[in-house]
């Protein structure tokens, strides 16, 4: 069958479950396709589009690894919906251990070319392990079956001066918490699995890269970062710094659920935590690494990344306006799936729904606290869980920041006090 994800084109073997969200296991005779990351892939289209523009890879060839290729969808959609202008400058490369995948992805390739028909698409057949080393490159993403882990080191080594690495994590279970062998041999973490898990679980993964990257005299700093249904994703910036890397300490430490008194105003003393009265203790807050914790306390996550998850700048080029315009094309009724109008209208509604709330929350995401109403509401013992946008409304009007945040359960971040959002959550309440 022909599929159509964003503005892009696909013909697959066979009919696709849209139910399905991952894979069960490798399988080297398939061909995977996974239209569960067809989010992860748009914002990879938009997040290159910013960087480009943003000068940050300089104003010559950019040379990009799709390094776990499978489909080669990823690389395809670079080529063909990124202005032509950017799309022209990428020298992209798939990677893939399949030959039927880098086969596959050729073919689609020859049969839906790019809109400037001059993108092409290089290919490797190999263990990326030893295929990436053999050049310095610009761009790298790797989307694995499972942990990044095996992969880190080298995709790092083979980095440019500046340069962009992406990297999602399907071994959930283990970066949640659920699965704590797997999470302490593979990343060597603990994670309290509460609702906040998946949040500790991207901070831990950037916290294994950052380490992976300084042992390189590089430091890597977080773009954007997604849990998004099955997986965890961070797109980061990494350069060459041996000063920037010397002082990686200081952006990881513990996360604390419930904490007492002392961890507060040792959380409010390093400036991780907003200055409160101690009236009421937050429902979470970060200590710095040098805070002595007890691996026996369960509610003690990491170590982690204490520090934005996120660039503002990157993510408020995170619109509908340009999201539409790039990853989407208008209804043709001579177009090679059969799809009716309403087909290309939910092709659409997927498409902005992956980038949902990410430029809202660009200008908080420095905020200390990621709150989830629901955690709140139990925590303060309360009626009904807020409305996060009441609690946004409020506290934005008592002079702090808050948004809406794309973490996918009713959420906001916030740099206001702890007293400033149980004031505002009692305002949500109706009365006695």
């Amino acid at each position: 069958m022909i599929y159509l994800e964003g503005a892009t084109f696909i013909q697959l073997q066979n009919k696709i479950e849209n139910d399905v969200i991952g894979p069960s296991k490798k399988d080297f005779e398939k061909v995977f396709y996974n239209p569960a990351m067809s989010g992860s892939r748009t914002r990879s289209v938009m997040l290159m589009k910013h960087i480009i523009d943003s000068g940050y890879l300089g104003d010559s060839e950019i040379y990009v690894m799709d390094g776990l290729a499978a489909s080669g969808l990823r690389a395809r959609r670079w080529l063909n919906e990124l202005p032509e202008e950017h799309a022209n400058r990428l020298r992209v490369t798939i990677c893939d251990m399949n030959e039927k995948s880098i086969k596959r992805a050729l073919e689609n390739h020859q049969k839906f070319p790019p809109k400037n028909e001059q993108g092409i698409l290089n290919h490797k057949q190999g263990d990326l392990r030893t295929t990436i080393l053999d050049q310095g490159w610009h761009w790298v993403d790797i989307d694995p079956f499972g942990s990044p882990i095996p992969f880190l080191d080298t995709a790092i080594q083979s980095l440019a001066k500046n340069a962009i690495l992406e990297i999602s994590a399907t071994d959930t279970a283990a970066l949640a918490g659920s699965s704590k062998t797997a999470l302490m041999r593979r990343y060597g973490a603990r994670i309290n699995p509460d609702n906040l898990a998946h949040d500790s679980g991207l901070r831990v993964l950037m916290a294994c890269i950052a380490r992976s990257a300084a042992k390189h005299d590089r430091f890597a700093e977080p773009i954007l970062s997604v849990w998004d249904s099955h997986h965890l994703r961070i797109s980061l910036k990494v350069k060459k710094s041996v000063e920037k890397a010397n002082k990686l300490e200081k952006k990881l430490g513990w996360r604390v659920s419930e904490p007492n008194k002392k961890e507060v105003v040792a959380s409010m003393k390093e400036g991780l935590t907003p200055q409160s009265s101690t009236e009421h203790l937050p429902m979470h807050c970060f200590l710095p690494l040098s805070y002595p914790v007890s691996r026996e306390d369960k509610r003690v996550s990491g170590p982690l990344w204490i520090g934005p998850l996120g660039d503002s700048k990157v993510m408020a080029s995170f619109t509908e306006e340009q999201v539409t315009s790039m990853c989407t094309i208008e209804y043709n009724p001579m177009n090679p799936m059969n799809w009716n109008q309403r087909d290309y209208e939910l092709e659409r509604r997927k498409i902005i729904r992956s980038i949902k709330n990410i430029k809202n929350e660009s200008g908080i995401i420095e905020g200390e606290f990621l709150i989830l109403t629901d955690d709140l509401a139990s925590w303060r013992n309360v009626g009904s869980p807020p409305s996060p946008k009441k609690m946004v409304e409020i506290i934005n009007q008592k002079g702090f920041k808050a948004e809406l945040s794309h973490y996918p359960k009713p959420s906001f971040r916030t740099n206001a006090p702890w007293d400033v959002i149980i004031q505002s959550l009692d305002l949500t309440q109706p009365p006695m």
